[in-house]
């Protein structure tokens, strides 16, 4: 068996950013406002903070701007909704962001579904992915739009292969597996109380870890010659799939880091320059 394929999610970022820093030169000489992603950081959650600057930097170096909002922690929803109703009239924000997690007092699938459809850059809402979903024109949640994003530019073969998701969550796993679906792979999404865990993920042709959990995906469950994309990222480098030896008998894997985070913030730029475009129409 050949080394696998490194699905190099950082350098087909930097090479995304330099097309998209012409796309943004040209939308503001043609007469736009420079397009602008609003951030919201509610409360002081160290990882949440840089996640957010590390979306504020890609903005500035392809020439976007970005607004940061930062709220305390004990925010109520009601206050958060009043600051994201601010932003979806602010004719100068063509994207929004909410950082998530939010502190526990707040509701969270609210505050997500009050972003405009047309601002929801992030593909967070439940009107986006229920278009997502039914094939139709919206923002893809920027994780799994970054992978399908990686996985084509590798000429991952998709159509007809069995993709097993092991993550449910409505950010990752469901929009990864309608994203699947849509690609015509054949789709059999588990989560942390799926019975046969090994043996599904054994079955699989392309393996997703999006299950939020330290290395729960066992090497030894998957089979040669699989494509494995792990979502995960935990304190040491760790992801969700345990890598011992894969790179010497699967066709293709991602890094961690350096796979799929690259790849999610990259999907969050491109799709608020898609709004900005749109919305210069």
């Amino acid at each position: 068996m050949m080394a696998a394929l490194i699905l190099d999610g950082k350098a087909l970022a930097k090479h995304r950013e330099s097309q998209l820093k012409s796309a943004v030169e040209a939308l503001t000489k043609a007469g736009s406002e420079v397009p602008t992603l609003a951030t919201i950081l509610v409360g002081g959650d160290p990882a949440s903070a840089t996640y957010v600057q590390m979306k504020q930097n890609a903005c500035q170096r392809v020439g976007m701007d970005s607004v940061k909002i930062e709220m305390p922690e004990e925010t109520s929803t009601e206050q958060l909704l009043a600051q994201i109703e601010m932003l979806n009239k602010d004719p100068k924000i063509c994207g929004i962001l909410l950082q998530h997690p939010v502190p526990a007092q707040i509701d969270e699938r609210a505050c997500f579904d009050a972003i405009a459809i047309e601002k929801d850059v992030d593909g967070v809402t439940t009107q986006g992915f229920g278009l997502m979903s039914m094939g139709e024109l919206a923002f893809g949640s920027a994780t799994p739009a970054g992978i399908m994003t990686l996985l084509h530019h590798y000429d991952v073969p998709l159509a007809g292969k069995h993709a097993v998701v092991v993550g449910r969550s409505p950010i990752l796993g469901k929009p990864m597996a309608a994203m699947l679906l849509n690609a015509n792979a054949t789709v059999t999404v588990c989560h942390s109380r799926t019975e046969n865990l090994a043996a599904l993920v054994g079955q699989a042709d392309i393996v997703i870890g999006a299950v939020g959990q330290p290395e729960l995906i066992k090497a030894e469950w998957i089979k040669d010659g699989a494509v494995v994309v792990d979502a995960g990222y935990h304190p040491g480098g760790i992801g969700d799939i345990d890598k011992t030896g894969l790179a010497e008998r699967v066709m293709a894997l991602t890094p961690v880091p350096g796979g799929v985070g690259p790849m999610t913030i990259n999907a969050l730029i491109s799709q608020t320059l898609e709004s900005a475009r749109i919305a210069a129409q």
